[in-house]
């Protein structure tokens, strides 16, 4: 959104920027802390919470910060006091931060969906604009947690530069034109549902990131996150087993043969990703109009004559656009994407990546023993599928085959995780009829 960019220089000439408190200094962080460093106005990191303060510091080191810049803060008020001087505030506990009255908005950057709930229920408590660059917690427990958001006043959102914001963004412009959105689409460049941390940890050391993260991008999982998020934050729905992700090596315009626009009309639209499609990595909207004569000018603007037409953004720059979002959330008071009030259309779901055993207990999202995929919230609902976001530690009382959907029947909770109580919570918030 370009008028940001003028609402940031005001707040820069008025010595007041937009205080971000981070939440998790890893490799998207680094590189958006580095953004806002070097070639951001208006905006600042005020302070970062790590569970170890030395990572903290090597983030702010690498994005800049002499360590002179940085203090170690043991309470909120010794984080305000850093603030005001001009310092960046480190401490080893969230809650000082979003405690903290110099912070105007929290961003989470972990992708845990426990301790991201901690962190949310956290933030909103404190009257803090929350930003997510956590999609793992949004698709699980982001209904509940957004209506507290609005029950406290401030901003809950997804973030601009991953593909769930950039998609939310086109959507809003094609809707913009009076054009009716029925696709919203990820362009993806691999998809292999059995790849584990084994097989993607060379990548995952080439760009030093998390290899379970990396995992979770090969095997479908984030994929099908990222769907699910711009399902429920525009009222599209998903087809009864999932995202189609078909191979399609041609250019996203030629996508408008390859989808029933009656079908998609019937859904209420849909979401759905393609592998390999070009120009990737980007994503697509695909929608039709229905006044002849704009689709007489949709023809004479080289759309083609219908009745799809294709828009598409050929990047993503994740932690580049990220500021953005943080900007229209404090400024604005505009969400890049959240779900809609009345409840999700689209889950995400845990499918056995091997043959499981009774007894064993299920790793983490992007490991070794499942993978994720989008169903109609409806039917999640209904055949009792159990929710990507809790698997980690649910220990399997019967044998799973490959492939497999595992159910809450199929095994045996942790106890005392808040992201479980949320999630029962927002069941019950949202019955299964309005799913």
């Amino acid at each position: 959104m370009i008028i940001t960019d003028t609402l940031l220089q005001q707040r820069h000439k008025e010595g007041n920027p937009v205080r971000l408190g981070v939440i998790g200094p890893g490799f998207m962080a680094r590189g958006m802390m580095n953004h806002i460093r070097n070639t951001m106005t208006g905006m600042t990191v005020a302070a970062v919470y790590s569970r170890s303060v030395e990572q903290a510091h090597e983030s702010l080191a690498y994005a800049g910060y002499a360590p002179e810049e940085i203090t170690d803060c043991d309470s909120s008020k010794a984080i305000d006091k850093a603030i005001a001087a001009g310092s960046v505030a480190v401490t080893e506990s969230y809650e000082d931060l979003t405690a903290a009255d110099g912070i105007d908005a929290v961003i989470d950057c972990t992708g845990s969906v426990e301790f991201g709930a901690h962190v949310a229920l956290s933030a909103i408590d404190n009257g803090k604009h929350l930003v997510l660059m956590n999609a793992e917690v949004d698709a699980t427990i982001g209904s509940i947690l957004s209506k507290r958001a609005d029950s406290a006043g401030i901003v809950y959102t997804g973030i601009d530069g991953d593909q769930p914001g950039v998609e939310m963004n086109l959507v809003r412009f094609v809707r913009g034109l009076g054009v009716t959105p029925l696709l919203a689409g990820n362009i993806k460049g691999l998809q292999d549902r059995f790849r584990n941390p084994t097989t993607q940890e060379g990548f995952a050391k080439q760009w030093g990131q998390n290899v379970h993260m990396v995992t979770s991008f090969a095997d479908g999982s984030k994929v099908s996150i990222e769907q699910a998020l711009v399902a429920n934050a525009a009222g599209f729905s998903v087809h009864d087993n999932g995202c189609l992700g078909r191979d399609f090596e041609g250019h996203v315009d030629e996508l408008t043969a390859h989808y029933d626009v009656d079908e998609l009309r019937a859904m209420g639209g849909a979401v759905d990703y393609v592998v390999k499609t070009k120009p990737g990595p980007g994503v697509f909207v695909l929608g039709t109009h229905d006044d002849p004569k704009q689709k007489h000018f949709l023809s004479y603007y080289k759309l083609g004559d219908g009745p799809l037409y294709s828009f598409y953004t050929p990047y993503h720059l994740c932690h580049f656009e990220v500021p953005t979002t943080v900007a229209r959330a404090v400024l604005l008071g505009d969400a890049t994407i959240r779900p809609l009030p009345d409840g999700p259309r689209v889950e995400v779901v845990t499918v056995a990546k091997k043959d499981l055993k009774a007894g064993e207990t299920l790793d983490g999202i992007g490991g070794y023993t499942y993978f994720g995929e989008c169903r109609p919230a409806a039917r999640q609902r209904t055949e009792n599928m159990l929710p990507l976001g809790l698997a980690e530690g649910a220990v399997l009382t019967r044998d799973v085959a490959t492939d497999e959907v595992i159910s809450y029947a199929d095994v045996t909770l942790p106890d005392g995780k808040l992201a479980h109580q949320l999630r029962a919570e927002q069941d019950a918030m949202f019955p299964v009829s309005q799913a």
